[in-house]
């Protein structure tokens, strides 16, 4: 009997034991597990969170970073197409301005052309004179010889 009496005695004790643990000690390690798990799934959801929040900064990185090149790209193009016009523009400036020389050198040349005739028609009129003058071995008056210059000169000038 003693051995039931005392089976019976570590039954109610283990009961209260049980009881007691149930009533003070497993909602504290319950509650610190149910916050504990809390925290962890809020740490979960965060990182997800954080996950999502990184590939749509990294999305939107990627679209920056591409705009970016295609506005740099749009750039050089535009650079190159300007540079290209500049240098188009400065071969037809130097082409007119080449042309222009060119125009003003063959004026030129024939302006020289046209006074260096003249000068000729005058030294053969001239000569001509002399020669009619020696010939004839008497002077002709200046104004006589001026108007046979002009006379031969336009001769000269037709034919």
């Amino acid at each position: 009997m003693n051995v039931n009496a005392t089976f019976i005695g570590q039954m109610v004790v283990f009961a209260i034991l049980l009881w007691f643990f149930w009533k003070f000690v497993v909602p504290p390690i319950a509650q610190a597990v149910t916050d504990r798990q809390k925290k962890i799934a809020e740490g979960l959801a965060a990182a997800e969170r954080g996950q999502k929040d990184l590939d749509e900064a990294k999305s939107r990185a990627d679209a920056v970073v591409r705009e970016a090149r295609e506005r740099a790209n749009q750039i050089l193009d535009q650079a190159s197409r300007r540079s290209n016009e500049m240098i188009d523009s400065a071969k037809q400036s130097a082409s007119a301005e080449g042309d222009r020389v060119l125009a003003s050198a063959r004026a030129e040349a024939a302006n020289e052309t046209s006074r260096a005739r003249d000068s000729l028609r005058r030294e053969v009129g001239a000569l001509a004179v002399a020669g009619a003058s020696r010939l004839l071995e008497r002077e002709i008056d200046a104004k006589a010889h001026a108007q046979l210059l002009d006379k031969l000169a336009e001769e000269i000038a037709r034919g």
